[in-house]
């Protein structure tokens, strides 16, 4: 549960700029930027304050001249008898106005704005902000939360509240509009609506709404309400560039749809509120999207009395290994087949610190290899960052290296480095195999198959962020310092397909893990081949 006045240059020129691109897929490293914000407040404060002073010391010049000026403009020729009243009108025109312009012309400005200029590339793009807005999408929909559990900060686990205002709403709907994706334009527009009405002020017109709104109704194919709400619009703006032509092209959609019914009456548009299942979400290319979702949520876990009676818990020596002969692992059954354990008391929170300590200024966006190139890559369904330690980087490492193989009594010579990852908003790894299933994969030459997966929990995760296996139906939930493994390939060397599992995403929290993928080679003696190919 991961939960500094701060960042000087030399801090900042520490980050460098692989590391800080697509900053949404990282809590870990987003957290910096609360410091930022932190001094930029700090830095306008102060620019505030010498705004202020200039102004209270161009208020006194005023009012003393002002007072001065009443003065001799009553009787000028009597004020400048006076000698020194000549002499200080001959100073105060050629100096003192002088150094009054000086003043309005200073400008306070200059420390703040050199100070964004310094933190503006560290700065979010607009590609963060899209993925962020798409990510909470992604919750929406994994989740079953309605637009106003977000906009009213209902969410499970949460610490600190947040709202969303009209036109944060107006701008997720627009975002998912520009994207062709009605579904999602639909719920947020209609939450902004539904904002404004209740007497919520905007920026975003009203009319700017029900034009997205009313278009992306139609879009999902509910003419009626299309109709209904572009009639509100022109009620509101009857000037508006399309809304005229938009409410006769409906219309006569509708009349040809009810012609064609042999229908002459049309029905009144639905009155009731849009929600999540007022429309059907448009399906996707992940077959088991609602398995795989179903259980992110907890729901569909095929944990029956039976099964749960086949799963123990004991001490783990590691075959009698010395170092887990004085304190031996505790491990707990996950699951009974494919068998998946749980490791308990894994990794001390002295260990996860300086892993992620070491982790952090590594991280990069997590690829995953393209099926057609074979070619590593960025994608939507994998949303984190991710960084590999060796074992010479710190002893920490090399000792964690050591009790996964003590514990699994796998070598790890040709495992491959621990990876570290941090998911960021809504971070998430969908459905996939960690085996190979591709020829082309050069690594399986030297070292084999990815045989067996040992993946550590370094935080917990306030809701979301489960390990799913949607073939079977099995949830594991993160707990910090345990760790779960299991064998990707059978005895045979063949791949167990019943393996495909997913990262769901993070709702509510801070995931961190880490994992090793051991491969075949180094373990034909200590997992020998079975005697059927599913062994």
């Amino acid at each position: 549960m991961a939960t500094f006045l701060v960042l000087t240059l030399l801090t900042l020129s520490s980050i460098s700029s692989p590391t800080q691109a697509e900053i949404f897929t990282s809590i870990g490293q987003m957290t910096d930027l609360i410091f930022t914000e932190r001094e930029l407040v700090q830095s306008l404060k102060e620019y505030i304050e010498a705004e202020e002073s200039k102004l209270e010391a161009v208020k006194s010049w005023a009012n003393k001249l002002d007072m001065l000026t009443r003065a001799s403009t009553s009787d000028p020729e009597g004020f400048l008898a006076h000698p020194v009243n000549a002499y200080k009108l001959m100073k105060r025109l050629n100096t003192e106005w002088s150094e009054l312009e000086s003043l309005v012309l200073q400008d306070p400005s200059d420390g703040f704005i050199s100070n964004m200029s310094v933190h503006r590339q560290y700065f979010p793009d607009e590609e963060d902000e899209k993925g962020a807005a798409k990510a909470l999408m992604r919750l929406q929909d994994t989740y079953k939360l309605d637009s106003e559990s977000f906009s009213k900060g209902k969410l499970p686990g949460v610490r600190y509240n947040a709202l969303l205002t009209v036109d944060d709403c107006f701008d997720m709907g627009k975002l998912a509009y520009n994207e062709n994706d009605y579904y999602h334009a639909v719920l947020w527009m209609q939450q902004a609506l539904r904002q404004m009405d209740s007497g919520e002020d905007a920026k975003t017109p009203k009319a700017d709404i029900l034009d997205y709104l009313s278009y992306s109704v139609y879009q999902m194919g509910d003419l009626p309400r299309a109709i209904e709400l572009t009639r509100r619009l022109v009620a509101i703006d009857p000037s508006h560039q399309r809304a005229g032509g938009n409410l006769r092209y409906f219309e006569r959609l509708l009349s040809k749809e009810l012609r064609d019914r042999g229908s002459s009456q049309q029905e009144p548009a639905d009155e009731r509120p849009i929600q999540l299942d007022t429309y059907e979400r448009p399906k996707d290319y992940l077959p088991e999207r609602e398995i795989y979702e179903a259980l992110c949520r907890g729901e569909g876990v095929k944990m029956t009395i039976k099964r749960r009676s086949r799963l123990f818990c004991r001490y783990q020596d590691g075959n009698r290994n010395p170092r887990l002969l004085l304190k031996p692992m505790k491990e707990e059954d996950e699951w009974d087949s494919p068998h998946i354990v749980r490791f308990l008391e894994a990794l001390s929170d002295e260990e996860i610190e300086k892993i992620k300590e070491l982790a952090k200024p590594k991280l990069a966006r997590a690829t995953v290899r393209d099926p057609n190139t074979g070619v590593l890559t960025v994608a939507h369904y994998r949303v984190s960052k991710s960084a590999w330690l060796e074992g010479e980087d710190d002893p920490v490492i090399a000792r964690v290296n050591q009790r996964i193989e003590d514990i699994t009594g796998l070598t790890v010579d040709t495992a491959e480095l621990l990876q570290v990852a941090n998911y960021g908003v809504g971070g998430q790894y969908e459905p996939h195999y960690d085996f190979s299933r591709r020829p082309f994969d050069s690594n399986l030459k030297v070292d084999g198959n990815r045989l067996a997966t040992y993946l550590n929990y370094m935080s917990d995760v306030e809701a979301g962020g489960a390990t799913v296996f949607p073939d079977f139906g099995a949830a594991i939930f993160p707990r910090k310092g345990t760790a779960v493994f299991w064998y990707n390939l059978f005895k045979s060397g063949e791949g167990d397909y019943r393996t495909r599992h997913a990262a769901c995403p993070v709702l509510v929290g801070s995931k961190w893990v880490s994992n090793k993928w051991i491969h075949e080679r180094g373990q034909e003696f200590r997992r020998p081949c079975g005697l059927t190919e599913v062994d």
